[in-house]
Order: structure tokens, then sequence, then C-alpha cells
């Protein structure tokens, strides 16, 4: 049995993945927490008083005092303004690690993308969500979530998503705020999206069709509407007719009529009335946040390699995944930047087209991503697969600064007789590549030089305690640290919310 011409299997085992999936162990809230006294503005200039508890993850804290420490050393010692960022193509798992994080800090920010970026949660009973626009640490009842300037809003997904939390005893009311500054994305950046795509023929971007891409070239040449505009009905339909007369003009499958921009205008005429008591000065909240000496969390979309600048363009997402992109985003100055923490698989996967350097083809693929569950959360795309790209790590950690990373997905790795890691690039001729290019010629040219590691065959989805990891578990979570020069805090070995080994 073969995972592709470049890995081997046991041919005696039934299945090359011992476990049959993630096992999902719901945790409690753990009782004597610290009491905050916390205070935050409310739209319309509201403010009021909560004492919150910030539980832990139960059993992430009793694995952390069985081996002698304190998860509240780890988590607890982040800096005032942290963030959560993807280190490779997307889909890496940083909901969970927001969520888990969400509860020692007072406010989760989003800064850039929008309901491209699918981000799958469980709750303390294990209960599934899947978010998409709303930062995942609305879960944590007595965090405040901010969707700032730097993302684009699609009201109509934005909606239903509240819908859903609050069908499911999630409440949003007064602990959602959406910047004024915040561009709308509408239906016609949707149907834009898919013409768009259809045009390309078979050189497929491979977006998810949401409307992104639109939205920010309409912010960009500057016909884009904004939350604030929501405020002002009265010039509403004016601008909105600029915005759909372009698209008809543009692309000759859009149809555009008076009677549309009635009914558009209408919609959002309700859509204004429902977003009010959400919009706000997220860049005023946000400082008076810090000046305050509460704590920020910002919660990245997407990945690095997806950046408009730093990822393989043109098969990119529309915005800045990486650190810079926070600045911007949310109006925070570089210098009140502190833990950067970067959120990278135990492999590599990405959706859609693009290069891929370590991408398994074939059967081997499919057998990872079955035992991974990689599928995507916002299409239900199957993602490729492959090893671990150490290159493009160390390029995403150098763009980013990350101070510490959190490894995911482990658990899938458990009984594959051996692992490879691409630790570098060659040419044609031996000559190496000292970094990740930007030209796409060469990166389809490229030979990954792998270095190989031991596996281990026992499941590894119950552990709690990182020396109670089999000793190729961690020379193959220290190896990486070793390559990339950053270390690892953070180890996931499977869904669940305790799933998670603080090291």
């Amino acid at each position: 049995m073969s995972l592709s011409s470049s890995i081997r299997l046991d041919s005696s085992s039934s299945s090359p993945f011992l476990s049959q999936g993630p096992k999902r162990c719901p945790h409690g809230a753990r009782e004597g927490a610290p009491r905050f006294l916390l205070a935050w503005p409310r739209p319309g200039g509201v403010g009021f008083a909560k004492d919150p508890r910030r539980p832990l993850v139960a059993a992430a804290a009793a694995a952390e005092v069985a081996r002698g420490g304190d998860v509240h050393d780890r988590v607890g010692s982040l800096s005032q303004v942290a963030a959560v960022l993807g280190s490779q193509w997307g889909d890496e798992g940083k909901g969970k690690l927001v969520d888990i994080l969400a509860e020692r800090f007072d406010i989760v920010a989003r800064c850039q993308g929008g309901a491209n970026a699918g981000h799958t949660i469980y709750n303390s009973e294990g209960k599934k969500f899947a978010l998409h626009l709303v930062p995942s640490g609305i879960l944590n009842e007595e965090t405040l979530c901010v969707i700032g300037n730097g993302a684009v809003v699609h009201l109509p997904g934005l909606f239903d998503e509240i819908d859903g939390l609050e069908s499911n005893g999630v409440s949003c009311k007064g602990r959602l705020l959406v910047s004024d500054r915040a561009h709308l994305l509408f239906d016609v950046h949707q149907a834009v999206d898919g013409l768009r795509e259809s045009e390309l023929a078979n050189s497929l971007i491979g977006t998810t069709k949401r409307g992104i891409g639109p939205c920010y070239s309409s912010k960009v040449i500057r016909n884009g509407l904004r939350v604030c505009d929501l405020r002002h009905m009265d010039t509403f339909g004016e601008k909105l007719d600029i915005l759909l007369r372009d698209a008809a003009s543009r692309f000759q499958g859009f149809e555009y009529s008076a009677k549309m921009l009635k009914e558009e205008i209408e919609r959002y005429e309700k859509f204004a009335e429902r977003l009010e008591p959400f919009i706000a000065d997220t860049v005023h909240v946000i400082h008076e946040s810090i000046a305050q000496k509460r704590k920020i969390l910002v919660e990245g979309g997407q990945a690095t390699m997806l950046d408009i600048d730093f990822g393989t363009y043109p098969f990119v997402t529309s915005s800045n995944p990486s650190a810079g992109g926070i600045c911007i985003g949310l109006g925070i100055a570089p210098r009140l930047l502190g833990d950067l923490i970067g959120v990278v698989k135990a492999y590599t996967t990405r959706v859609g087209s693009g290069p891929f350097p370590t991408e398994i083809l074939g059967k081997g693929g499919d057998l990872l991503r079955t035992a991974g569950m990689e599928f995507g959360t916002t299409t239900g795309r199957p993602r490729r697969c492959g090893w671990l790209d150490i290159v493009a790590l160390k390029y995403c950690c150098q763009i980013n600064g990350f101070s510490s990373l959190n490894l995911t997905k482990l658990d899938v790795l458990s009984g594959l007789p051996e692992l490879k890691l691409g630790v570098s690039y060659s040419l044609d001729g031996g000559k190496k590549v000292e970094s990740f290019p930007a030209d796409l010629h060469v990166l389809n040219e490229i030979q990954v030089n792998y270095e190989v590691l031991p596996g281990w065959e026992s499941d590894i989805s119950s552990i709690r305690n990182y020396d109670d990891l089999p000793e190729a578990a961690r020379h193959y979570v220290e190896r990486i640290e070793e390559l990339v020069g950053v270390p690892i805090h953070y180890i996931g070995v499977g869904p669940g919310r305790d799933a998670l080994i603080f090291k």
C-alpha cells in the first residue's frame, strides 16, 4: 500500500492512520478563575460594566499542573495586543486557538477578509460551529468581538451567521461591533466573482465566489460603499446605482435594471435598521481599550501564503493576512503589537489552484485528506494535501516575526512509519533556491529536498502532556522548531477545545 511514490506505509495495517477520526472531549469551566472588572464602550456611546469569569480549558490546565507548570503562565503572559495568524495557505486551525485564548482576552478582532474565512470551532459541550465573518471569540460569552475596517461585510451573510449563533444559544447582542469604515459586500460582487472566474476559463484563481475580490476592487477604485453609508439612505441609492452600472458595463452576463436598484435599496433600508446597534467607530473602541489596559486578540483570516503581496500571486486572496494587515485593518500602530502566534498544520494543505511544492498526488494525498477531514469550511471543497513545507514556513516566520507557533493536527500523522519535511528547494543542476520565490515559473520547476524522520504508531489524540507524546512525535516537533527558529508553544491533537498541548 502506498501513500505516494515518496512515502511508504505499513502494508500489514488495515489503515495507515490508526485513529478513525479525532476524538472530541468536552471540557468544563474551571472554578476559581480570576475575576476582572471590565467596561467597554458600546454603540451610541452607551457603556456597561461586566464582572466576568475567564475560565481556562480544564483538561489543558490539569495537564500543565501535572507536569509542574501552569497554563496561566503561557496564556496569561501574552502581550496586551496579540494576534493569531495563518502561516500556510489557510485552514490551519486558527479559530480553535483564538477560541481558547479568548478566555483570557477582553476583545477579539478581525482585521481583514470576509466570509471566505471559514473557522471551525467547538463549544464546551463539543458542538460544532462554522464561523465565517464573526470572530471566533464569540463562544466566550464575556468577550467583545470586533469586525474591523479592513474587513468586507456581506450583510445577508452576517445576519444569517448571527441568527445561527443565536438559535444555538450564543448571544451576539452587545457583544459584536462592526466598523463604520468597513466596506459593504453586495450580491453584485458575488455575481461578478463568478463571472470573472468563468472568463478565466482554464486559468481559474479558485476563489470561494463569495465576492471578496470584487468588493476589494470596488474599494480600491473608490466606487464602494461603507457601513457608515447605511446612515445616509438619502444618498445610498445614488452610490449603489454607480456600483451596479459599473458591473453591468463590464460584464454582459450581469443584467441591471431600475427594478433591481429599487429592490436593493429597500433591502438595505431594513438591513441598516437592524445593523445600527452593531455599528461603531472601532478605531476609537480599540484605542480606548488599549488605554484602559484591556487585552486584545487579533484573529487573522486566510494566511500569509495567500497574502496579496507575499503569497503565490495571482492565486491569492485580496487582502493582507500577514502581520501588516493588523495595523491597516484595525488602525493599531505597529509599536503596539506584541505576541504574534503563527498557526501551522503538521503537514500542508491548500484549496484551489496555485503552486504547491510539497503536494502528495494520487492515492497518498487522498488518504491524508480523509484522515485529516480536509474539506473547506466555507465551500466544502477537498483540500490538496502534502508534506510540511519548511521553506514556506520560514518565509512566513520572517515576514510576520512570529514569537511562537501553534502546530495543529499532529494526531493526523499517527500511523505513518516515516514522515518528510521539505527543508530546501533546488533547481535542475542542484542550484539552491535561497527563499520562497515570487516567480511562478521558478516554483513550477523547483525540486523539493526532503528530510525523512521516523513516524509513530500510537494514537496521540488523548494526550495532554508534551512529555507523554511518543519520542518520534516530540522529535518531529523539535526538528521543526530547530529548522524555522521559532518555538512551538501549542500543539493540536484533535478538534475539541481540550485537545491542545501547552509546551
